[in-house]
């Protein structure tokens, strides 16, 4: 009997689908490095609670209530009100809280206001998270208005222009503080430094008591301390079982970092970790990422533990290898480019363990570390992940997706044929050059272009790919088959940037997330500018027309030329005038046709992982002799399981 193949899909809820990936060629591996992957697993599920508690002050407690009812049986579980509340509560798994992991908005719940208070009174209160003297009945008067209330924080991160974006966000990043003095606060602490100054604000909670400004810090013995104790626990059982020494300074230098909260440190240990690339498994832990902070600041926790994915990283070598070729030839002003590259060190992983902001929802591609001093100094490590890329392509195999919204079957050949492959090299030149290209000005500072950045930062990266897509460089070094494949990528990525990524976005809403900015940036100011693209109705339908893809790839050039002279530059105005004007609004004609257009498919606009349960398998005397990979948890089952085992800060 023939095993049965492996599924990638599973089930869908609201606008989620949820998929699985695939630990491929896991067995493989030596028990030394599964027992890497396990310990390093375990402390990137140990930051869960951390994310939850930065994307919003009341996350922790409402999740924790809603647990508490979805598993008591004397609740009636047979009525549209249970029904609701369970999609409720997978929603915030999914999104580490009750706002939207892409749009930002707050959840409407399908549950009624008084099914929840007569939850409340059936439910064990030694379950519920009640605090010192708190009743049941004042719990409920203390989360209801969150939960119901549309007009009470309604967005956890607010990027609106003119707004005071910290006041106006519901992220839980900054208490009792304006935008001013955030800005005020950290401008001074940044002027004492003329280079490489530590990327302050990292790893803390602006706090304002007594008129007085301060910084609460992440670390063992402050903020989110029994957490960050949890995730040094199992970094210490890794650096036991390290790969090499190197390896094993890395892990040390983390936990140090962790220990003391000192930003140094954690600069120290990002060059640690950026130059030890001869090991097959490595990580992500830490506070990373700024897009959940309105200022682009403070950094969500995020974890991946992978392992290197040897064919595909045959492809992504080529490309760092020739790093210094690809900055020479870029179009921009010379001042900008970087005379000597360093450090470009690109890899294809296979994910085995997501966690805090990489989990359920991930990236595809990741480049680190992110402060601009050590990327010109020390280069960058780029990764792109390679079984969560083929999930997503094996699940939409045949959804109809592409016909809908493409009507010439020239260009859906073309895309069939090289549709992948384009979209798996864009990744790797985003990720490995185009995040890595380009240099500051002495004079610039990185946090010149605000609540802008994380945009422009994106569309730099983004439009360097999209411009070497149609170089002929590509087909000399084997990575396309020939001159006309980069024209399937252009066109995908236009009808995505103009059209197709609005299926994610509630109608009457404005774009909000930074990288669907930035796709809207370029694809519309290639539009505004084109003589050859346009969108036309045919049919009763819009439908995208390029007749010219060379002339595309000018625009792209010239784009290209003035994002990073704004980025060099710091040119905060010229940033500002470009996302408004192109990233921001959505026409809401346009916007009511494709909504339509792909209800009728009925397909899911966003898709999350359910990880793999890692099982350690012992011998007679309790010793790890394997890790076995199990595909078979739910997701509901999984999120319970993490919740009862990974929960620390509630």
């Amino acid at each position: 009997m023939s095993e049965n193949p492996f599924c990638y899909t599973d089930e869908r809820f609201a606008d989620i689908q949820m998929l699985r990936y695939r630990l491929n060629g896991f067995e493989s591996l030596s028990l030394q490095q599964k027992r890497l992957i396990y310990y390093l697993s375990k402390a990137t599920l140990y930051g869960r609670d951390i994310t939850f508690d930065q994307f919003g002050k009341y996350n922790l407690r409402i999740r924790k209530v809603l647990e508490v009812i979805y598993r008591d049986m004397r609740i009636p579980h047979d009525n549209k009100d249970f029904r609701e509340l369970a999609v409720y509560l997978k929603r915030i798994w999914f999104s580490s809280g009750i706002y939207h992991h892409y749009g930002c908005e707050k959840f409407r719940p399908g549950f009624s206001k008084r099914f929840f208070c007569e939850s409340l009174q059936i439910v064990d209160p030694r379950q519920l998270p009640l605090e010192e003297g708190q009743t049941v009945n004042d719990l409920f008067n203390e989360l209801a208005p969150i939960i119901f209330d549309e007009h009470i924080l309604p967005k956890r991160v607010n990027k609106a222009d003119g707004a005071d974006l910290v006041q106006t966000s519901a992220c839980n990043f900054y208490q009792n503080v304006s935008q001013e003095e955030v800005e005020n606060y950290y401008a001074a602490l940044n002027q004492q430094y003329d280079e490489a100054p530590p990327s302050y604000g990292l790893n803390s909670t602006l706090v304002k008591e007594n008129g007085v400004v301060r910084e609460e810090v992440w670390y063992s013995d402050g903020r989110y301390s029994n957490a960050i104790r949890h995730i040094i626990f199992w970094l210490e059982k890794a650096a036991e079982v390290a790969e090499n020494d190197k390896q094993k300074e890395v892990i040390k230098t983390l936990i140090a970092y962790y220990q003391t909260g000192d930003l140094r440190l954690f600069d120290d240990y990002s060059i640690k970790w950026l130059q030890t690339s001869d090991t097959r498994i490595d990580f992500i832990n830490g506070f990373i990422e700024v897009y959940g902070d309105p200022l682009g600041i403070k950094g969500s926790w995020e974890g991946l533990v992978e392992y290197v994915d040897l064919e595909a990283t045959r492809r992504a070598q080529t490309i760092s290898d020739n790093a210094q070729w690809f900055e020479d030839h870029s179009p921009v002003d010379q001042r900008f480019k970087k005379q000597v590259v360093r450090g470009v060190s690109a890899k294809v992983i296979c994910a085995a363990m997501l966690g805090g902001d990489e989990y359920p929802s991930t990236a595809i591609g990741i480049n680190l570390p992110n402060a601009d001093w050590i990327r010109a100094r020390y280069g960058s490590k780029s990764i792109t992940i390679s079984n969560i890329t083929d999930a997503y392509n094996k699940a939409a195999h045949g959804n109809g997706f592409r016909e809908e919204f493409i009507k010439d079957p020239k260009i859906l050949e073309l895309i069939e044929k090289y549709g992948d492959i384009c979209d798996d090299l864009h990744t790797d030149l985003h990720e490995c050059l185009g995040h890595g290209s380009g240099q500051l000005l002495p004079d610039t500072s990185p946090d010149s272009l605000k609540s802008y950045g994380n945009v422009i930062e994106e569309a730099r990266a983004d439009l360097f790919g999209l411009y070497y897509m149609a170089d002929s460089k590509l087909v000399e070094l084997g990575l396309l088959p020939d001159n006309k494949a980069y024209k399937a990528q252009y066109f995908t990525y236009m009808l995505n940037g103009i059209m197709t990524q609005l299926v994610r976005i509630e109608h009457g809403h404005q774009i909000e997330e930074a990288h669907m900015r930035n796709r809207a940036l370029i694809a519309r100011w290639c539009l505004d500018h084109s003589q050859h693209m346009r969108l036309v109705v045919k049919d009763g339908i819009h439908q995208l027309e390029i007749d010219d893809f060379l002339e595309l790839r000018q625009l792209i050039s010239q784009l290209l030329a003035e994002i990073q002279r704004i980025k060099s530059e710091g040119d905060y105005e010229a940033a500002r005038q470009l996302v408004e004007k192109y990233a921001v609004t959505i026409d809401p004609d346009l916007h009511t046709e494709v909504l339509s257009r792909y209800k009728k498919l009925n397909l899911a606009p966003y898709k999350g992982f359910i990880n793999p349960w890692l099982l350690p398998v012992l011998d007679d005397k309790g010793e790890i002799i394997d890790i076995q990979v199990n595909y078979s948890e739910s997701y509901d089952h999984q999120m319970m399981r993490y919740s009862s085992e990974y929960s620390t800060l509630i």
